[in-house]
């Protein structure tokens, strides 16, 4: 990767085009990306406004949670990104927002479930959600044990072939290869979001996509022909 310098002008871009894509209001929601090759990650500062935010205002820490040069904190969420970069080595780049229909179904405590072919071009089955936390773990560590629920969750799913999970009671967690990809997947994941709630509105007793369909669909973008 290059400068650090570019890393916070990477992450400030990309934390304003989820305020451009209106996935996140005031303060809510952060993008953070990783050079692993230097172990520092860039990541949008806590209670910064986005019509505030500039580059120079990332905050860079290390995977210890230390601030490298900075008066400003980083975002409170900052230890959930360090588990999952700790723990999902591919990942160059996390997203949390709250935007609202993805948060609908994460205080819902409901997976999105795949009912239809836009579903099913980005994921092989329903976008899952992590158990809800307990009194324990609120009372600990909370980001940290947040972050462990995810994980926990990815037990048996790839977070290579999943990108995005929904944190009960919470919002919307997603990643990628690059921070790029991550804010891209919260657009989709969004847009996912809604339209299950609408067609499920619509009616109430809908099936999800049949397995067939479902695979066509998915493999035509992601199989080895894709």
């Amino acid at each position: 990767m290059g400068s650090l310098k570019e890393l916070k002008e990477k992450v400030w871009r990309c934390n304003m085009a989820l305020f451009k894509n209106n996935l996140v209001v005031q303060t809510f929601g952060n993008v953070s990306a990783i050079d692993r090759d230097k172990g520092i990650i860039a990541i949008k500062p806590s209670g910064v406004p986005y019509s505030e935010l500039t580059p120079n205002k990332i905050v860079l820490v290390d995977l210890n949670n230390e601030i490298i040069k900075s008066n400003l904190k980083p975002s409170s969420d900052t230890s959930t990104h360090l588990v999952l970069y700790n723990s999902f080595s591919q990942i160059g780049g996390i997203v949390h927002t709250h935007s609202p229909y993805a948060t609908a179904w994460a205080q819902a405590k409901r997976p999105i479930p795949c009912l239809g072919t836009t579903h099913a071009d980005f994921i092989q089955g329903e976008i899952p959600v992590t158990d809800e936390l307990t009194d324990d773990q609120i009372r600990g560590n909370y980001e940290i044990e947040t972050g462990n629920q995810i994980i926990k969750k990815f037990k048996n799913i790839s977070p290579e072939d999943v990108e995005m999970v929904l944190v009960a009671n919470h919002g919307p967690f997603t990643w990628g290869k690059t921070a790029e990809e991550a804010v891209d997947n919260t657009v989709i994941l969004e847009e996912l979001a809604k339209i299950s709630l609408f067609t499920i509105l619509i009616e109430p007793d809908v099936k999800g996509i049949k397995k067939s369909l479902l695979n066509k669909h998915y493999l035509r973008k992601h199989g080895k022909n894709a």
